[in-house]
Order: C-alpha cells, then sequence, then structure tokens
C-alpha cells in the first residue's frame, strides 16, 4: 500500500467551514444559490440556459414527482407500482419477468436446434477428456483469471480439478452460446446467470481444493482460517451497520475526507441544490495575483463522490493539474435525498454543468474552458457541448455566418469551450456491455417502481449490481483473499471512496435508463434539450476521449463509437486498468501502459481492433499526453486572478461531499 499523503488542512474561515471538516455531517435540505462575489453580467451565449427561479428556490420545490399518475388513474396505476416495489424487495430489485423470458427465449429455441444440441453434447462430453500433467501445466488458466494465477495450481491433483472446471466453463459457454432465433439480449443474461452459478463451485473457493489455501494451513497451523473468520465476523458488523465490508469507521479513520482524501487545498465558490463549484488554489496560496493557465472544469458523474479525481496525494489528477498550472475548478453533485426525487436530466444539466460553466467563466473574465468529464458526468458534458454548438450567434440569424470562426451558431459553443475531454464516457450505449443486462423494459420498470416508493436509488443498491458485473474479482477473489487466506485488511484511498456512496434522484435516474440505455436516444439524435433535438455531430471543438482496456461499465469499444459521431479533431487514448483504476493513474506508476492516436476531422474512420492493432502501447501514465494536449488546444492567454476569491463560502472540499 503506497505511503499516505501527509495530512492537508487549511484555516477554516467560517462556522460552515468547520462543521465541513468533520465526516457524516447531517444530511441538509436543499439550500438557496450562494456566490462568492456578487454576479457579473451572464455571458449571453447561455443567458437561455441558466434557469431564472434556481438561485432563489430549491429545486424540490419546483420540479414534479416522478411519473406521477393523473386522477383518472391514478389509484390503479399506483396499485401497480406498489406490488412491484413489494416485489422488487424480495428479488433484490430484479425483475423476475426479464429473467423468466429470457430462460423461456433460450430453452425454446434451444429444444429445437439439433445442430445446437450436438455441439453442447461434445462440448459435455470433453469435461472427463484425460489430460496429461505436461498439458495442464502448458495451458494454465486463461490470462484474465486471476483464481488459478499461482503456480501451485499446476501441480496434480489441483491442475486436474482446475482443467475440469475450465472446461465446464466451456461446456456452459457452448450451452449458453448463439442459437438461431434467440435474442441476444435473452443469451446474454441466460450466459449471464448461468457463469454465476458454475463460479460459485470453482474449486478456488474450497480450501480443501485450493492448493494456495492448503499451503497457507500448513505454514500458519490453521491460523490462516482463524483470521478469515475473524474477518467474516467483522464484515457482517459492518454490513448490519449500514457500511460496505471493511469499510467501517474506524478502517475509514487512516483516510479522513478533507485531510488525508479530497485534501487538495481550496474553496468553494459557487452553490446552489444541485451542486457546490471547488476552484484549487495555485501551488503558492499566499495572497496575490496569480497568473493561471486557461482554466478546466470536472464534471463528475452523480454516480459517485467526485474525489475519486483528489485522492491521496500522488494518486490525485487535480493536484497534478495545479502542479502544472491550470486553473482547476470541480464540481461536487449534492447527495439527492427523497424531496429531490423530481430533478431530471435538463436540471442537471441546466442548473447543473452549464451554471458551472457559467460560474467558471465568470470568475476567469470569460475565457474559454476546458471542460473535463468522468463517466457520466461526461456524458452530460457530451449533451451540453451538443447543445451549445447548435445555438445561434446573437445578433444573426441561422445559418449566417460569424468573424469569429462559428458560422451555423457555433459561436455560442467556441466562446465557452476551449476542448472536451470524456473519461470512460459513453456515448452510444446499443453496447453497454454487461451492464446492459440489468437494462431492458421490464427491469427498468421494476427499478421504477421501486424508486416511486423511496424516491431515489441509493449507491448500495447499485453496488450489488457492479459487483455482479465483476464478481471473479469483486466477490470470489475477495473470499479467497480475505476469509480462506487470512490475509490482513488493507483500507485504502480507493476503498474508503469505494464504501461513500451516493444518492441519485428517481427522475434522473429513470431518464438516463430510459432515454440513454433502452433508447440510445444520444446516439440517434432524439435526445431534446429545451424542446429540441442535439447531435454530437454539431460539436466542433477538439475532443480528448479516454477509455480503459478492462472497463465493465464503459466498454471501451463502446466509448470508442465517439469516432462515428463527431466529426472534428479526436484524440483517443486506450489506458490499461479498469473503469476506475485506469483512470486515477499517476505519472510513473509501474505497470500502466497507453495507446493514443489523433483522427484529423474529416480523415476516414478505422474500426476499433484495427485502431487497436496499429497504435503501439506507451508505458507509464496517460496523464502527461493529456496535460500536453491541453497545452496545445489553449491560447496561450494567461489569466490573472486575484487567490484566494473575495468572499469564498468554505474551504474544500465543502459540505455536499461530506453528507451521508
Amino acid at each position: 500500500m503506497p505511503a499516505r499523503s501527509a495530512k492537508t488542512s487549511a484555516s477554516q474561515s467560517s462556522p460552515s467551514a468547520s462543521a465541513s471538516r468533520s465526516r457524516g455531517a447531517p444530511k441538509t435540505a436543499d439550500p438557496p444559490t450562494r456566490r462568492a462575489t456578487p454576479p457579473g453580467p451572464m455571458p449571453a451565449a447561455i443567458a437561455r440556459h441558466a434557469p431564472p427561479t434556481v438561485s432563489s428556490t430549491p429545486a424540490s420545490a419546483k420540479t414534479p414527482e416522478v411519473a406521477l399518475p393523473s386522477s383518472a388513474t391514478s389509484f390503479t396505476d399506483s396499485l401497480d407500482r406498489v406490488a412491484m416495489a413489494a416485489t422488487a424487495r424480495f428479488t433484490g430489485n430484479v425483475s423476475p419477468a426479464a429473467v423468466a423470458l429470457a430462460w423461456a427465449d433460450w430453452a425454446m429455441h434451444a429444444a429445437t436446434a439439433p445442430g445446437h444440441q450436438l455441439n453442447v453434447f461434445k462440448a459435455f462430453a470433453a469435461i472427463d477428456k484425460p489430460t496429461s500433467s505436461h498439458r495442464a501445466k502448458a495451458g494454465g488458466p486463461p490470462v484474465a483469471d486471476r483464481r488459478f494465477r499461482d503456480p501451485l495450481w499446476d501441480q496434480l491433483p489441483f491442475a486436474w480439478w482446475r482443467e475440469r472446471f475450465l472446461r465446464t466453463e466451456d461446456f456452459v459457454d457452448t450451452m449458453t452460446g448463439e442459437i438461431p432465433g434467440v435474442d441476444r439480449h435473452h443469451r446474454d443474461v441466460v450466459r449471464f446467470m448461468a457463469r454465476q452459478w458454475l463460479d460459485m463451485f470453482s474449486p478456488s473457493n474450497f480450501w480443501y481444493l485450493n492448493p494456495e489455501v492448503i499451503s497457507a494451513v500448513r505454514d500458519t497451523q490453521g491460523q490462516n482460517l482463524v483470521n478469515g473468520a475473524q474477518r467474516w465476523w467483522s464484515d457482517l458488523h459492518d454490513m448490519a451497520a449500514g457500511n460496505a465490508p471493511g469499510a467501517g469507521p474506524e478502517a475509514c479513520k487512516a483516510f479522513c475526507v478533507g485531510h488525508d482524501i479530497a485534501a487538495t487545498p481550496g474553496k468553494v465558490v459557487y452553490r446552489n441544490a444541485y451542486f457546490e463549484l471547488l476552484q484549487y488554489a495555485p501551488p503558492q496560496t499566499q495572497t496575490q495575483t496569480q497568473t493561471w493557465r486557461e482554466p478546466i472544469l470536472i464534471v463528475p458523474s452523480w454516480l459517485l463522490k467526485y474525489y475519486i479525481l483528489d485522492l491521496e496525494a500522488q494518486h490525485s489528477l487535480v493536484r497534478y493539474l495545479v502542479a502544472q498550472g491550470h486553473n482547476v475548478f470541480m464540481m461536487s453533485w449534492h447527495n439527492a435525498g427523497p424531496t429531490a426525487r423530481g430533478r431530471g436530466l435538463d436540471d442537471y444539466l441546466n442548473a447543473g454543468l452549464l451554471t458551472a460553466l457559467r460560474e467558471v467563466r465568470r470568475l476567469t473574465d470569460n475565457a474559454p474552458v476546458h471542460a473535463c468529464g468522468y463517466c457520466l458526468g461526461g456524458t452530460l458534458l457530451a449533451i451540453a457541448a451538443a447543445a451549445l454548438a447548435r445555438e445561434t450567434p446573437e445578433g444573426s440569424a441561422p445559418g449566417s455566418g460569424d468573424a469569429s470562426g462559428g458560422g451555423n451558431g457555433r459561436r455560442a459553443e467556441r466562446d465557452m469551450l476551449a476542448s472536451v475531454t470524456l473519461l470512460a464516457a459513453q456515448s452510444d450505449f446499443s453496447e453497454p456491455g454487461e451492464l446492459g443486462l440489468f437494462i431492458d423494459a421490464s427491469q427498468v420498470a421494476y427499478l421504477e417502481a421501486m424508486m416511486w416508493r423511496q424516491g431515489f436509488i441509493s449507491g448500495e443498491q447499485l453496488a450489488g449490481t457492479f459487483q455482479l458485473l465483476n464478481s471473479r474479482d469483486l466477490i470470489w477473489s475477495r473470499l479467497m483473499h480475505d476469509y480462506l487466506l487470512g490475509k490482513p485488511a488493507q483500507t485504502t484511498d480507493f476503498t474508503v471512496w469505494n464504501a461513500d456512496t451516493t444518492r441519485i434522484p428517481a427522475r434522473l435516474h429513470s431518464e438516463c435508463l430510459r432515454e440513454l440505455y433502452l433508447n440510445n436516444a444520444l446516439a440517434t439524435g432524439t435526445l431534446k434539450v429545451g424542446g429540441l433535438p442535439v447531435a454530437l455531430a454539431d460539436i466542433r471543438v477538439p475532443m480528448f476521449v479516454v477509455a480503459t482496456e478492462r472497463d465493465h461499465i464503459s466498454p471501451w469499444r463502446s466509448v470508442y463509437k465517439m469516432h462515428l459521431l463527431y466529426n472534428g479533431d479526436l484524440t483517443f487514448a486506450l489506458v490499461s486498468g479498469g473503469h476506475n483504476v485506469g483512470v486515477v493513474c499517476e505519472p510513473g506508476h509501474p505497470t500502466s501502459h497507453h495507446r493514443v492516436a489523433t483522427r484529423a476531422a474529416g480523415a476516414a474512420y478505422r474500426d476499433a481492433d484495427e485502431w487497436f492493432t496499429a497504435t503501439p502501447a506507451r508505458p507509464s501514465s496517460w496523464w502527461p499526453a493529456w496535460q500536453a494536449w491541453l497545452l496545445a488546444q489553449g491560447s496561450g492567454r494567461s489569466i490573472a486572478t486575484d487567490w484566494p476569491p473575495a468572499n469564498s463560502l468554505c474551504d474544500a472540499p465543502g459540505a455536499y461531499v461530506l453528507e451521508r
């Protein structure tokens, strides 16, 4: 585990700042909008985007609730929702109808496919095929299967058990494979469920079949099993208290939000009911005028706390950018409660991202902004850029040119945005990977019924889904490491962040599932903002897109589809690691690598596999490559700004990130 950074403690400027320094602060009511300084004139290009009531009325007071039925059908509709919500409580929010349809589709087609049956029979017969010890050692497990990496698995009889299990996996894959007529989504659901059941019986999960555990029992006289039992009991206590296993209050003391993580010095310079805007201090924080490069606004996902990008000092992308001389701003989303059930995608766009963009420009002399979005925050940023790109220059008719290089309504975008960066963010959701297994019309209806009852979906309810998607590493490998081998718990900055879950308003989550995943409205040009459709092809500012090789949430080939939707200069980087670890990869990391290449506007399209083959891997982190790209897209303009900002609200990390 890397050494922890020195604790950072800034002086508190107000009682609210002092309160924000203790983790677990009570949930606050929706606050009114507050600015650090009196507002200047709003740029005309985005005046139309700023809701006039945001600054005075909490959003929960003016947004409608999620899909409340009309008076004519309210009773029957509510009755259906109550029944579905009750069912969802007993099924783990999984639709039994969706599961039954998938299995029925597969079973009925498999029963009438003799060719498929023959292939299944051959795969079944191969399970007991004799394997020599040499072949077992040479074959080994698949590269991605971490359960059998230890060399002890190459010895008999363990190699025989391993090979038999791997051949059983091949049999299950053949049985649940392609069958003419089976819906692809149904096939994937059946295969996923079959593999989950099979993984339960992996020899690595049983101490008497696992050579690593047997060796540990021999070396420790069984103490590893005693330690594992203690870990299991401790995890039960954590879950009973509503905490993630291994992430109780005692374990998290070593990483305090605002001191050890989320500790880059800064100020909260704006707050409304949706987010706080953090501005980070330059390396020298004495009171003086600082000269900055063009500002960077980072838009995190509302699925997680923002400080995934500001962990310990060596893992902090924010701290790295500040050290390079950038004026960095970060949005910290409000942790929504039941009263925020009516906040939707338009609200998070207008009162959220576009308002943050306006405030950043106001604080930086209306400089164009390098906007960066992570995960769904990146999807929201792509929507915002497309909406800005369609705007008509003030004082000119649609389609007329203007001297700033922006005919056809491009001035609003070019004035506000210097570039767009998307980190592990999808724009085409036609192939969302294994996450799509949990998204169909029936499943979404059950989730909506559950959210209708409580007004939001919580991080704990989403965590189980994400663990299942990567169950080998997040469930079964943990079982062996923690309970069978009895390894001591290692609390890291990632562990604490992962346990610090959020709540998502019901309407926002429902609209994302239906509009983005089910309808793929953003990629098809049917998503509407302000009553008008937005198209990613309208964006003209340069774009940098990052994907990760082992991403099970935003698969890299899905992220790569931005090449089909955006026509401008696009730099695409594929980095090692998964959805989070791949993005948070500091310079000098010994095992990381990345591929990066630029497609010029108007160049021919290359498919993902061709791009991968033609683009060589480079060692170390992608951060320096991105930072150099940012400098190349900037105008070179230096911006003088006073630090600290006048009348800031409180010290970073603010109050919203501390709400549990």
